[in-house]
């Protein structure tokens, strides 16, 4: 795929993580115009002849390589290689939007360290909501030869490029690996969610719900985009049938409504990620002849949106093992409690304990992080936002999700197939697992 700084979405940040997509560069013309512009300024820039943080107001000269070495110092378990492939890419798209002043010469190689597979190694902890700054700096001392790629062919070069002073700010004045987190989760959740419908359509035939709940007229009359997409997946799904009952519970009557507004939350949460995928946002901004210092920066915007996706991934999940319990119950399938084989076996029933253990995980991911903020570098940045937690919350909210939906696909199967006798069900949770995500989306979440 081309990378032009512009066009940059979710799922092509997913491709070129998990190795589906490759990358080319398109024009260079923006990042240029921006890096020599920067080469003609005068004057007090920050960064590039002062320090940072506090020390914004101390002339350095030429101490952008020790700024480099000093915040290259994250903490933790290295982040899976996809996740740092997915930052490279979106920090190259960046690049290529322009506004950074960094020296086009380095794009290249990043495009050349995507595409062989060499990525840097980055830490779990280290990044707060005004920038990804340790992982960056680990990339660009990675682009030095200071520090050692994690990964890569032991055939290949490894990538290298001599980053000068001037570039060090303006490359890791970037919050690409937060972005990178979300988009990937963005993407995957919106392959579950869609998936959620086909589960809720078979839970559906299992207890004979009825359809009248997604009914045309009954949706147009509250027209919420997701809630008229999902009565719509459905309809098409159930066909015509008459109900087995006046009305149902909350977990199929009310599932067009509360679905919807997950798919909704999911919808503003990728347009706000892409937005970011493809804007400048660093500072200072090189544009036109000037430097800009602004505060474009600050991620609010994407702590808002995951935190509201985050918060809409509850009751969806809810919603599913609500109908899980109602499949347990014979008055809606006609069989034997916990669809056992025969009167007091246990069938099914330890589906709605995994069930409940991944949903008090999801409930746990979707505390918000926007109701907080820190205070730095001795209070100059007095108000940094934790986007980065917002990302790494809900890529790991993919998981119990995941799990959530395979056991209710599970019950339903077992309702409408013949009695099963008693036996683990830990490869049928397996199985629905990978029903749900199939390859290449199939892998370990965050």
């Amino acid at each position: 795929m081309e990378l032009d700084g512009a066009a940059l979405t979710c799922a092509q940040v997913h491709a070129v993580a998990y190795g589906t997509a490759r990358v080319t560069i398109g024009s260079l013309d923006r990042a240029r115009a921006a890096w020599e512009t920067a080469q003609e300024l005068s004057g007090p820039v920050y960064g590039r002849g002062t320090g940072v943080g506090a020390n914004k107001d101390v002339q350095v000269d030429g101490g952008g390589l020790d700024l480099l070495r000093s915040h290259a110092g994250g903490a933790g378990p290295l982040v899976p290689p996809e996740q740092a492939r997915a930052m490279l890419a979106v920090r190259l798209n960046q690049l290529l939007a322009g506004g950074s002043g960094v020296d086009p010469g380095a794009l290249p190689v990043l495009a050349e360290a995507v595409n062989a597979g060499f990525t840097p190694p980055v830490r779990t902890y280290g990044a707060i909501g005004t920038g990804d700054l340790t992982a960056l700096a680990t990339t660009a001392l990675c682009l030095l030869g200071e520090i050692g790629w994690r990964t890569g062919p032991e055939d290949v070069p490894a990538p290298r490029y001599a980053l000068a002073s001037g570039d060090a700010l303006p490359f890791i004045s970037s919050g690409a690996a937060t972005l990178a987190d979300a988009a990937l989760a963005c993407h995957r959740l919106r392959g579950l969610l869609d998936a959620a419908v086909e589960v809720a359509a078979l839970s559906f035939d299992a207890a004979g719900a009825s359809a009248e709940p997604v009914a045309a007229p009954v949706q147009e009359a509250r027209p919420h985009p997701g809630q008229a997409l999902t009565a719509a997946r459905l309809r098409g799904l159930l066909g015509g049938r008459p109900p087995a009952r006046l009305q149902d519970p909350y977990g199929f009557r009310a599932f067009p409504q509360v679905h919807g507004a997950a798919l909704d939350a999911l919808a503003r949460a990728e347009q706000v990620v892409e937005t970011d995928l493809n804007s400048a946002t660093e500072n200072p901004l090189i544009a036109g002849s000037l430097a800009w210092h602004n505060g474009n920066f600050h991620s609010a915007p994407v702590a808002l949106a995951l935190d509201t996706l985050r918060a809409a991934l509850v009751p969806a999940a809810q919603l599913s093992a609500a109908r899980l319990a109602t499949l347990m119950e014979p008055a809606y399938t006609g069989r034997p409690p916990f669809l056992a084989a025969r009167a007091g076996g246990s069938g099914v029933m330890i589906l709605e304990y995994v069930a409940q253990d991944a949903l008090a995980e999801l409930r746990h991911l979707a505390t918000p992080v926007t109701i907080a903020t820190a205070a730095i570098s001795r209070g100059t940045e007095d108000h940094a936002g934790f986007a980065t937690q917002a990302a790494r919350y809900a890529l790991r909210c993919v998981e119990p999700l995941e799990i959530v939906l395979a056991c209710e696909r599970v019950a339903a199967g077992r309702a409408l197939g013949d009695p099963v006798p008693d036996r683990p069900l830990t490869t049928d949770i397996e199985a629905a697992r990978q029903a749900l995500t199939p390859p290449p989306d199939r892998h370990r979440a965050g």
